[in-house]
């Protein structure tokens, strides 16, 4: 079994989430998904240990674009070898997205809103 810190702090990169970065969500939105993995490159890069991943925006398709860009972060060896946090309100969009992951994905925000 691997730990992923040997501490009680875990490092999560959250500037790919289209509600808490606006450089982000304007690159999802004009489809520029290359600078976009390369926003979640950094992040490992900066000692992300886990890449937290949003796409609910009104404006935008987000089923479409989390696994769009999950199936091109799972492309990429130095970012697919941190852990992912699908986070999003929707339940298609996170079952859309465990689809496109492999190994233990962490799953954050399911709104109890509708029951």
């Amino acid at each position: 079994m691997t730990q992923l810190s040997s501490t009680n702090f875990v490092n999560i990169g959250e500037r790919t989430n289209v509600t808490g970065s606006a450089r982000f969500k304007k690159l999802i939105l004009n489809d520029d998904y290359e600078a976009a993995v390369e926003v979640a490159r950094q992040q490992v890069e900066n000692g992300a240990q886990i890449i937290d991943i949003n796409m609910d925006e009104g404006l935008l398709d987000a089923h479409h674009a989390m696994t769009t860009f999950l199936k091109l972060i799972s492309a990429e060896p130095d970012i697919a070898r941190v852990p992912v946090m699908i986070d999003s309100s929707k339940w298609s969009v996170i079952e859309a997205g465990l689809k496109c992951v492999s190994g233990k994905p962490i799953v954050n925000s399911i709104s109890m809103k509708e029951g």
